[in-house]
């Protein structure tokens, strides 16, 4: 029997916490692995954040232990006092967990689930800018930050737009197998299969938020080349500056060194491989390092900070 997968559709519901995990179901059920799609709301026309109209179906389907619910998130600077959502559609999502199935959200869709009891008790995550609004509204869960996705016993949150792909991926791993989940991904041309555990941003965004183009063109050869041997020299000579010119304006723009930067590029790419299988010795050699003692090194300063 395929999996159903009920997604309920909220009003200014946004494409992507939508068109990311329904793209990974639709694609594992084209590769044979049994997945059947519905679309459900409480109005069969929903407008979405982007503009664009979508149709949705009034009735439920009939749903069992092994089916999963999703509910993707929707346009909201600040959450609205309560989800807006009928008893009716709260008691449903309750009662499917209860009888053994999984829901899900990506998201502020988790604002949903807390609205229906689905988080008390329990461990969840969301997108970062709703964090501490969520936090305050269901204070008998346990946020979870800077993660994208959490699972705890069939509630499973993530922290919206792309990490709805993570989320879906993750199901289909568990349920169909590792094989399903990268058959899948490689389908969809995704880049890497991300952990629940990975951060929502990565160093690269991270320090990119500044106005520095010298800065930016030499993250550029850094991003590109991080597992290489990169001498300051070359870098400069990259840019048209002296070294110390250099040196001054990346860590004006950044606050970190060229040499650091580089450093924590391999150490998420490295955590990255760990968090796939890979061995710390394996890990350190396919992002440059020489031998594992300084990823052990780096490993244990990150912990510690």
């Amino acid at each position: 029997m395929p999996t159903r997968v009920v997604f309920f559709l909220l009003p200014k519901l946004h494409l992507l916490d939508l068109a990311g995990p329904a793209q990974v179901f639709s694609t594992a059920n084209d590769l044979g692995y049994g997945y059947e799609l519905t679309y459900v709301a409480e109005s069969p026309d929903i407008l979405t954040a982007q503009g664009v109209p979508v149709r949705a179906r009034l009735e439920w389907p009939e749903l069992g232990p092994a089916d999963l619910i999703v509910v993707p998130g929707w346009r909201s600077p600040r959450l609205a006092p309560t989800p807006q959502m009928t008893a009716a559609t709260k008691q449903r999502l309750r009662a499917h967990h209860a009888g053994g199935g999984s829901v899900a959200s990506v998201c502020s869709g988790a604002d949903a689930l807390g609205a229906a009891g689905l988080l008390n008790g329990r461990r969840y995550t969301t997108h970062h800018d709703l964090t501490d609004e969520l936090a305050a509204r269901y204070p008998k869960a346990n946020i979870v930050r800077d993660v994208l996705y959490v699972v705890d016993d069939r509630v499973i949150t993530s922290a919206g737009i792309a990490s709805g792909i993570d989320l879906a991926l993750h199901l289909v791993a568990t349920a169909r197998g590792a094989e399903a989940a990268a058959r899948v991904a490689r389908q969809m041309v995704v880049y890497a299969r991300r952990n629940g555990d990975d951060l929502q941003d990565s160093v690269m965004l991270r320090h990119r938020g500044h106005l520095s183009d010298l800065a930016h063109r030499v993250q550029d050869v850094i991003d590109s080349r991080y597992a290489e041997p990169l001498r300051l020299a070359e870098l400069a000579a990259n840019v048209g500056v002296s070294e110390r010119t250099l040196t001054r304006i990346f860590t004006q723009a950044t606050g970190l060194t060229p040499l650091r930067y580089q450093q924590l590029l391999r150490l998420e790419r490295a955590e990255h491989l760990i968090g796939h299988g890979a061995t710390v010795e394996a890990a350190a050699r396919a992002v440059g390092f020489e031998d594992a003692r300084m990823l052990r090194r780096l490993r244990a300063r990150s912990l510690a900070s």
